[in-house]
């Protein structure tokens, strides 16, 4: 087996093999690569001594640690982890996908993949098309959220470790269901870090909120840049996922001529193309700029999608009237700003941002962007975890609201995702956990928490401790949830929901321009138009009537129950209560 190891800032690398070690020698052809043969097998402890240091350091492209993030690598069969094979992925594309953001540790309180796996006839039967799975890398301890990985090839272990995501994926494409796999390119964990020892991975040029800046654009970052694609590719290849969702691509610190995000889209459209499956890409950006979806040929970067948080502050401010921070500038006139996204995609398209304190964002061209560019979501792991108390919009709303919540999402332009227990408005929070094995880390961590929310007006204890096993299980599911009310009945809303848009092409219809939208802010009701179908949101604590003309429509489905509308047009509507129509 061939051994081989980017290390340029030494001048010796040896291969430590077991109890054997292997002098490496240069390779001719590749600057700063160092190659050795040795025998192994899958399983066998492998890593590498740099120069007269001692230390024997993991693998920085190992596909397994079984020992967590400060111990060896150890050797993988790739060829045997996919079984399945690739016609064994169902191939639906990313404009006609319904999106489930699932996080493995908590999904179950077992917190594997094989545990997550026995859960996926739920997910079927709900009827989405996809599990986005959170970020799967080592990180440290045993439970987290999983963005402080170290190791951008491997498997976390206590998951199940690559066997164990491989039997996931094979389960859920056999299930019909495509996975997406959330990975993070703009930083990586502290603890157990080794890779500043093998080589530049990381820049003093830029800096980021969680310290140097990954290398992309300083002396050294074409292997740091092929490092990272690398990855992303063996994912797709190697285990057959069908997607990537880029955690943060604003913290991408990179000034070159050709960004790596388009390279790392030219990649995967190449691989995508060789495979004959639709494989596609997805961006966390906060820019509100329309380049990142825009195609590479047309001058963009060619991502394939973006999460639209404006969208989802929007339909925030809505429903709960909050308006601290990020929140302010769609708290103004919360309908109107859920109307111009519905319509516009972004609500800051060059408009003033309060909580930037500046002009924010760039106009999206309707004639020319799908709207399965971006997704919608009333709820994700950011908008629920990033909270003091990780509360869910159940902690706060009506069972009527919540469907109220889902018709926006299931039924408007963008490709809709929902976050896991969203679906029978779970009555568990989803916190803020960490397992640091360093103490002082810990201590940093759980202080500078409880400092952020200090500052909002939070009491210390109040705050929940991240290194508290108790917050993790406060955050696991409760599955015997699903089978009793206001659960039950929340999570049939959810299916009807999602049967709808399968069935009716015109809730899938990528013209943006064609949504028509009309609002009162006073008497807090939303209607939009998709094709035929029209979506009915009263968020008002009073019934609202609202004409709609004479236009012939029937009720499809409601919350509460909702009679045809009249000769007039007009069609009287519960508090709390989404109706869609259709001719």
């Amino acid at each position: 087996m061939q051994f081989e190891v980017w290390a340029p800032l030494t001048d010796r690398v040896a291969l430590r093999l077991g109890d054997a070690a292997y002098e490496m020698a240069r390779d001719p052809d590749r600057d700063g690569w160092w190659v050795a043969e040795a025998p192994a097998a899958d399983g066998d402890r492998y890593g590498f001594r740099l120069g007269e240091d001692p230390v024997v350091r993991p693998d920085p492209r190992g596909r397994r640690l079984p020992d967590g993030p400060d111990g060896l690598s150890a050797v993988v069969d790739v060829e045997s982890l996919a079984q399945g094979g690739p016609a064994a992925s169902p191939g639906v594309r990313l404009q006609d996908a319904v999106l489930y953001e699932l996080h493995v540790g908590t999904f179950t309180r077992d917190g594997t993949f094989d545990a997550a796996a026995a859960r996926l006839p739920h997910l079927v039967s709900l009827g989405v098309t996809h599990v986005e799975l959170m970020p799967v890398c080592p990180f440290p301890g045993r439970h987290g959220w999983g963005y402080d990985g170290i190791a951008p090839w491997a498997v976390h272990e206590p998951y199940g470790g690559p066997a164990g995501l491989a039997r996931f994926v094979d389960a859920a494409h056999a299930a019909g269901l495509g996975v997406v796999l959330d990975v993070v390119h703009n930083h990586l964990g502290p603890w157990g870090n080794h890779l500043p020892a093998f080589g530049p991975y990381f820049t003093d040029t830029h800096h980021t909120p969680w310290g140097a800046a990954v290398n992309l654009d300083a002396p050294g970052s074409d292997e740091v840049r092929a490092y990272l694609i690398g990855s992303a590719l063996a994912w797709l290849r190697d285990y057959r996922i069908d997607g990537l969702r880029l955690d943060a691509v604003h913290a991408l610190a990179d000034e070159r001529a050709l960004t790596f995000l388009e390279e790392l889209s030219a990649a995967v459209d190449a691989l995508a193309a060789e495979t004959g499956r639709p494989l596609f890409l997805i961006a966390e950006s906060d820019r509100c700029d329309p380049r990142t979806t825009t195609p590479r040929a047309a001058g963009g970067q060619g991502l394939h999608a973006q999460w639209n948080d404006d969208f989802h502050h929007a339909l925030h401010a809505a429903l709960t009237g909050e308006s601290q921070a990020y929140y302010a500038d769609f708290a103004e006139a919360p309908l109107a700003a859920l109307a111009k996204t519905l319509t516009r995609a972004f609500f800051h398209d060059g408009t003033w941002s309060s909580f930037r304190g500046r002009t924010h964002g760039r106009p999206v061209d309707r004639r020319r962007t799908p709207a399965h560019r971006f997704l919608g979501y009333g709820q994700t792991h950011d908008q629920i975890g990033n909270r003091a108390l990780g509360d869910r919009l159940s902690a706060s709303l009506t069972p009527g609201l919540l469907a109220c919540a889902a018709a926006a999402v299931l039924t408007g332009p963008f490709v809709p995702m929902l976050f896991m227990g969203e679906e029978w408005g779970a009555g568990t929070p989803w916190q803020y956990f960490t397992d640091h094995p360093d103490p002082g880390l810990a201590e940093a961590v759980r202080t500078g928490r409880r400092r952020e929310f200090a500052a909002h007006g939070w009491k210390a204890e109040e705050v929940p401790d991240p290194q508290d096993p108790a917050t993790r299980d406060r955050s696991c599911l409760d599955w015997a949830e699903p089978e009793r009310d206001p659960h039950a009945r929340l999570l049939a809303w959810y299916r009807t929901l999602v049967r709808l848009r399968r069935g009716h092409p015109d809730l899938r219809d990528p013209d943006l321009a064609s949504v028509r939208v009309a609002y009162d802010e006073e008497r807090r009701w939303l209607t939009f138009r998709r094709g035929d179908v029209r979506v009915v949101l009263n968020l008002s604590d009073e019934p609202a009537t609202i004409a709609l003309g004479r236009n012939g429509v029937r009720v499809l489905a409601a919350w509460e129950p909702v009679d045809h509308p009249g000769p007039d047009g007009r069609l009287h509507v519960p508090a709390h209560t989404p109706v869609l129509l259709a001719p």
